[in-house]
């Protein structure tokens, strides 16, 4: 009996040593995905996004925050890209400057991203030892790490670890606050705000002023400590925080799109986009474009998705489709799923998962109000979900049915699940490698084959009418003149005879791109 003993006390020590459960979670991430980067699938970029942060991330290890305008922009015009006033991604920086890091330390961007998911998966297990007991904390940080939709943020470049790193500091700082107001815990929930301002806002405006008005709420209702002590221990520490951040910001702003105030998205968005982002506005009238593909992308695509949701029907199906896809995500960690099932016996039982899931209930109201919704946008709160999930299966272990503990049955098995979907997900990662080869893969083969010609190169993109706007090839590198290779989009003869002048001395090809046929440009 003793010896049955020791696992579970070494589990419990090991438990209550929250600093070293975080850094073995972050450790154990990092390692997976280092793992299934260079042993299986190295990433390639995919989607207009990706290529996007991946320009924030080599303009910021140039050690610049906007590039100069091209005096031939027009031919380099794509989306999700800012060509003026300056050359730069429309995303807030935060993405890009974890990718930043892994380019400035190893030389490939992708090491940015896994720091970023090991940084996320760090950040959850430290929240949850604020809302569940030790234990199943831990387990929730490693289950975090295996969750098919982290390992996969961890292998591309539009994020999601980040904003759930973000997340995570400020629902756990938020938790730890409330009992007892601590200096400490309001600079780590500014931290949090900040890592979300600067990757997802307006998911991290919805879940902070949530969190808001439960501590309202908690005071109004007569809740310690009095106000005095939250001014001085809460609001002063969170706002010595977001402060300077709030002052970087404005400064970013103002050196990428000249005004302190006003967002490099919202530029974009002026400049190119005819849709809405959000359900309740109007259309824009049509921008000019100068390219058919970038008109069919923001025309065609945007603006059908957008018509689509207008009548009230239209609102109804697509709320419907958004939330059914973004609950099949989160629920691809299948034992996540299965202790569900007894939700509505801990919602009643216990107050703080009561508040859980109304927050997350309210977080997806408000995501549903976006005309566009991935995973990756509701990753602030994982962790989140994590609370709620682990605490049912905690609910779930106690469970006896004729004297027998069924319940442990049942837990160990979803916590099985769990890692069964993990792994089932690596392998599928890996297996990109000997799959048919996808856009970014063949885009990748074509830079790597004519970097080994040698000399340097620019490249022509000719578009047939029917082209998919969704597979974009123009996207460059922050400094455009010294890339070995340089995308341009085929325009008129005048416009190509002043691109071949200013690129005199390149190698010069067409790329036919709905042919996958490159040739000496004539």
């Amino acid at each position: 009996m003793r010896k049955s003993r020791k696992p579970d006390a070494a589990l419990n020590s090991l438990a209550k040593r929250v600093r070293l459960t975080v850094i073995a979670v972050g450790v154990l991430s990092l390692a997976i995905n280092a793992a299934l980067s260079l042993f299986g699938y190295m990433p390639q970029p995919e989607v207009h996004d990706e290529f996007s942060y991946l320009l924030a991330a080599d303009t910021f290890a140039h050690g610049r925050l906007a590039n100069p305008v091209h005096p031939l922009w027009v031919h380099f015009e794509s989306i999700h890209i800012n060509q003026l006033p300056t050359y730069a991604s429309m995303y807030p920086p935060g993405q890009g400057f974890f990718l930043a890091m892994g380019q400035v330390i190893t030389g490939y961007p992708i090491v940015g991203a896994w720091i970023g998911v090991a940084f996320g998966c760090g950040a959850v297990g430290w929240m949850l030892f604020a809302w569940i007991p030790p234990r199943w904390a831990m387990l929730g940080g490693v289950l975090a790490a295996f969750h098919p939709l982290v390992l996969e943020w961890g292998q591309n470049y539009w994020g999601g670890g980040v904003a759930m790193g973000g997340g995570a500091l400020v629902l756990g700082a938020f938790r730890r606050l409330i009992p007892v107001p601590r200096s400490r815990d309001a600079v780590i929930m500014g931290i949090g705000i900040a890592v979300l301002a600067n990757t997802r806002p307006y998911e991290g405006f919805v879940l902070s002023g949530l969190l808001c008005a439960v501590f309202g709420i908690y005071m109004l209702t007569g809740g310690r400590p009095d106000y005095r002590t939250m001014l001085k221990s809460v609001a002063l520490p969170m706002f010595a925080v977001l402060l300077p951040v709030a002052i970087w910001m404005g400064y970013y702003n103002y050196r990428v799109v000249g005004k302190p105030l006003l967002m490099p998205r919202l530029v974009n968005h002026h400049t190119y986009m005819m849709a809405p982002v959000f359900l309740w506005q109007e259309p824009a009238p049509q921008p000019h474009y100068r390219h058919r593909a970038m008109r069919d992308f923001h025309v065609g695509w945007e603006m059908s998705d957008y018509l689509a949701q207008r009548s009230l029907l239209g609102r109804v199906s697509w709320g419907w489709d958004k939330a059914t896809r973004l609950a099949g995500e989160y629920a691809r960690s299948w034992g996540l799923a299965v202790p569900l099932i007894v939700l509505p016996w801990v919602f009643w039982r216990d107050r703080w998962m009561r508040i859980a899931v109304l927050l997350l209930a309210f977080f997806a109201v408000a995501l549903l109000l976006v005309v566009w919704v991935l995973a990756h946008y509701a990753a602030p709160v994982m962790g989140l979900f994590l609370v709620v999930s682990l605490e049912c299966m905690r609910f779930l272990s106690a469970w006896r049915w004729r004297g027998k503990s069924i319940g442990r049955w049942v837990t160990g098995t979803a916590i099985g699940l769990c890692f069964l979907s993990g792994v089932l997900a690596c392998s599928k990662l890996v297996g990109k490698r000997t799959a048919e080869p996808s856009f970014g893969t063949l885009r990748a083969h074509i830079l790597s084959r004519l970097e080994q010609t040698g000399g340097k190169h620019l490249i022509l993109v000719r578009y047939r009418p029917d082209h998919n706007p969704h597979l974009e090839w123009v996207y460059n590198a922050a400094d455009i003149d010294r890339a070995p290779i340089v995308w341009a989009r085929e325009m008129d003869t005048d416009q190509n005879a002043k691109l071949l002048e200013y690129f005199k001395g390149r190698h010069v090809w067409l790329f036919e791109a709905d042919e996958l046929r490159i040739s000496p440009f004539r």
